[in-house]
């Protein structure tokens, strides 16, 4: 189940972030959006990837001009292309020369397939942000103290990994109806905490570390892409669970991003900026390894 908020805790760190740079997915709106306005405050150069052009923009200038903070950077990222993901990678090592923080927010529950022919909600959700940040692990490195942030969800805890649908199909669940979607968006949150913690056994003795958050927010727009009954659920869900706003949707991926002191608690899922203990599919050393190599087989980068 998911777990009910205690508080919508508000993070009080001071951390400034004067010459540090920061990518954050899907931050044209929602909860991606606040933290990208919470990071430009503290002096980060943040670099809002999202897909649409005009959103992202609009986006980037209005947070520019509420915080003062130029370094406010819009670049176009399709996570449902590889293309276009390795493009955005490539335009990145070559434009800036930091990454010190890798937040991975964007999220959608949309049906259909990838330009490369995998699920959208796999492709978009787990294995777009996979590739990304394999792709940035060694900018990470270089720049190290660094972290990488994935946003998960409570959902996880309705998720499964099937690996005979993912082999067969390309896909988590068969099907396209309301519920079948449904199912498919809490296993690729699943999938998201499976990854921090193969990655995070993956970085050890690099000092990049990485976490995996349920973040709550009732303003997001993940219900855009839904139906009618689907939409209800998830509604329910955050309605019961989650956040009031976007800001305090923010704040655990604030935490995990910028509290002192937790590099020891790499690969862990946290929710309303503490530690939390996940259902045993979510920290199976073996499945975890499982999902790894199945994703590289699908990023081509096996």
């Amino acid at each position: 189940m998911c777990e009910k908020r205690s508080g919508d805790k508000t993070f009080t760190g001071t951390a400034k972030l004067y010459g540090k740079t920061v990518i954050v997915t899907g931050g044209n709106n929602g909860i991606g959006k606040a933290t990208v306005a919470q990071l430009a405050l503290r002096g980060a150069r943040v670099i809002l990837a999202c897909y649409s052009k005009q959103r992202g923009e609009a986006a980037a200038q209005e947070i520019r001009k509420e915080t003062g903070n130029d370094a406010v950077i819009f670049m176009q990222l399709d996570l449902s292309s590889q293309k276009s993901i390795r493009s955005f990678a490539e335009t990145f090592l070559k434009t800036e020369s930091r990454l010190d923080l890798l937040i991975n927010n964007a999220a959608l529950g949309a049906p259909g397939r990838t330009e490369d022919g995998i699920g959208m909600i796999l492709g978009v959700n787990h294995i777009g942000h996979f590739l990304l940040t394999n792709l940035l692990l060694d900018r990470l490195k270089k720049c190290a103290p660094s972290r990488v942030i994935n946003v998960s969800s409570c959902g996880h805890n309705f998720g499964t990994i099937d690996f005979d649908c993912i082999n067969t199909h390309k896909k988590l669940v068969l099907g396209s109806s309301d519920l079948d979607l449904f199912r498919a968006y809490a296993s690729t949150k699943l999938c998201n905490v499976l990854f921090t913690h193969e990655l995070a056994k993956r970085l050890e003795g690099t000092n990049v570390t990485c976490y995996s958050l349920h973040p709550g927010s009732v303003r997001s727009e993940l219900a855009r892409h839904l139906r009618q009954w689907h939409s209800r659920i998830v509604l329910f869900m955050i309605r019961h669970f989650w956040a009031t706003d976007p800001v305090s949707g923010s704040q655990t991926t604030l935490y995990c991003a910028l509290q002192g002191n937790i590099e020891h608690l790499s690969g862990r899922y946290f929710s309303d900026s503490q530690v939390m203990q996940v259902k045993p599919e979510a920290r199976d050393d073996g499945i975890a390894k499982k999902l790894w190599d199945v994703s590289e087989k699908l990023c081509g980068i096996a």
